[in-house]
């Protein structure tokens, strides 16, 4: 599967901690408010603002903070926050591609403490654009395999929009074009199938094929990241060895 699938797979795998969800539910908060000040409080008329709350969604972020969220950014709740998105990109060790997407208060701090990270983690931040052109913007959605078919969901997905369709682990993974997300998704929906994941993630285009030992040393760089306060996202172009997940 993609690299991204390879990341989130560990994360599932491993795990979230529930003193964690706390911080969880902070940033997707984060990422909701950022996309109602930008364009709104109405996720029909608000694409970023749909993708926030889907993916609030499918970590069981209750209704009242989804809404409180939305307030926010509305300027119902608190008009002064202001929040900088950023794309900060760079390597982490053995040459690996890492990307983080941030929603900050304060740009010249998150720079500092995310470069810190990359170099103790044996890697370092670079420029813009010095990973990001091995990487596409797509959608991705997963879907339990038990709810359908194989061919069944092919056929629905494919006149979509979908542009490939992958299975681990018991899931279905559904990658698609962002302009035929919505579609596919509310093709799923339609047909009554549960998704259990979507949302826009950045895709590696090759992937580095990582050993145990320097694999460990990567998911720990993709940890410490994830861990931030102003971290959204982490994504990566590395795979591991199948029989290593379990150890995870």
């Amino acid at each position: 599967m993609s690299g991204h699938s390879k990341w989130s797979t560990i994360k599932h795998k491993k795990g979230a901690a529930d003193a964690k969800r706390g911080k969880v539910f902070s940033k997707l908060a984060k990422a909701i408010t950022s996309a109602a000040r930008q364009g709104g409080g109405n996720p029909d008329m608000n694409l970023k603002l749909q993708y926030a709350i889907d993916n609030a969604k499918s970590e069981n972020m209750p209704k009242d903070n989804i809404e409180r969220a939305i307030q926010k950014g509305t300027g119902e709740l608190n008009a002064d926050l202001i929040l900088y998105e950023c794309l900060y990109e760079g390597y982490g060790s053995n040459g690996v591609a890492v990307m983080a997407e941030i929603l900050t208060d304060n740009k010249n701090r998150t720079a500092a403490e995310i470069r810190k990270i990359f170099e103790m983690s044996g890697g370092n931040l670079g420029e813009s654009g010095c990973v990001s052109w091995m990487f596409q913007k797509k959608g991705v959605i997963t879907v339990d395999s038990g709810e359908i078919e194989e061919d069944k969901l092919m056929t629905l997905v494919l006149d979509a929009g979908c542009d490939d369709l992958q299975v681990e682990d018991g899931k279905y993974e559904i990658d698609c074009e962002t302009k035929d997300y919505n579609n596919v998704k509310n093709v799923l929906q339609g047909e009554g199938i549960k998704i259990e994941s979507a949302g826009i993630c950045w895709i590696p285009s090759t992937l580095i094929e990582l050993d145990e030992i320097k694999g460990r040393k990567v998911i720990s760089l993709m940890e410490k990241l994830e861990d931030h306060d102003d971290v959204q996202n982490v994504h990566a172009n590395f795979s591991l060895p199948d029989g290593f997940l379990p150890e995870l």
